[in-house]
């Protein structure tokens, strides 16, 4: 039964289709959770990247070489078991999120640094020199101008968040790919490989593919608009001679 092409397989798929659409939102919530948290961390470790304070720079680089240089699942599992076998177990959900959130705050900090670094440094020495506190020159300068860098790089992490959902799978997941696994390894269920995973990989489809379009689109814009800009510079300096 566990043909591509099998009309019973199909039916197994469709007669628990309530099972995919399940994970398909415990997927959306754990991936929609570790975004919030990725996006405060990203952003507060991304600032202090930035800032004055040399410490605070420290702390930033320590977070980001650390959580980048070890692997997503290793981080999962120490969260999830840690608690776990210390009696004060997080839960299967709230693991993913706090995991997904970590790992990938410390990629959305090194593109949030990129962005804000992006930016002239004669801007910084300009507006402090007009007596602009940090935050100010953050707020009002700096942050307007690095954001339509920031975004695209931003949104392939969005994408990046959803797909990691099915590491969950390795603490025994509710998620698309955990409850899939389930499905295909059944009692009742068991055969329809091909028609389930194939029906599990064309709903991360739909949810991936428009979000990794808007950032190539978005990212192509901004390129032609730099482009125009400069154009638009160019000719006017050949205009004034």
């Amino acid at each position: 039964m566990s043909g591509l092409l099998s009309f019973r397989a199909w039916e197994k798929v469709w007669m628990f289709r309530k099972t995919f659409l399940l994970g398909l939102g415990n997927t959306v919530k754990v991936a929609f959770l570790g975004l919030l948290l990725s996006l405060i961390l990203g952003i507060v470790f991304g600032l202090m990247a930035t800032g004055e304070k040399k410490i605070l720079r420290g702390i930033a680089r320590v977070y980001v070489e650390v959580i980048q240089n070890t692997p997503l699942l290793l981080q999962l599992c120490f969260l999830y078991y840690a608690f776990a076998f210390s009696s004060h177990s997080l839960g299967i959900i709230f693991s993913g999120m706090i995991s997904l959130g970590i790992y990938h705050g410390a990629y959305i900090a090194e593109v949030v640094r990129a962005g804000i670094e992006s930016i002239p440094k004669g801007q910084f020495e300009a507006a402090k020199s007009q007596g602009f506190p940090y935050v100010q020159r953050m707020y009002y300068i700096i942050i307007p101008q690095s954001i339509k860098i920031i975004l695209p790089p931003l949104v392939n992490q969005v994408v990046n968040i959803i797909k990691n959902t099915s590491c969950l799978y390795l603490i025994g997941g509710a998620d698309l790919i955990s409850l899939t696994y389930s499905f295909v390894t059944g009692e009742n269920t068991g055969g329809a490989y091909a028609p389930a995973y194939l029906v599990s990989g064309i709903l991360f489809f739909i949810i991936c593919f428009p979000l990794s379009t808007l950032a190539s689109v978005w990212e192509n814009s901004l390129k032609k608009r730099e482009r125009r800009i400069a154009v638009r510079k160019k000719t006017a300096l050949e205009g004034e001679v």
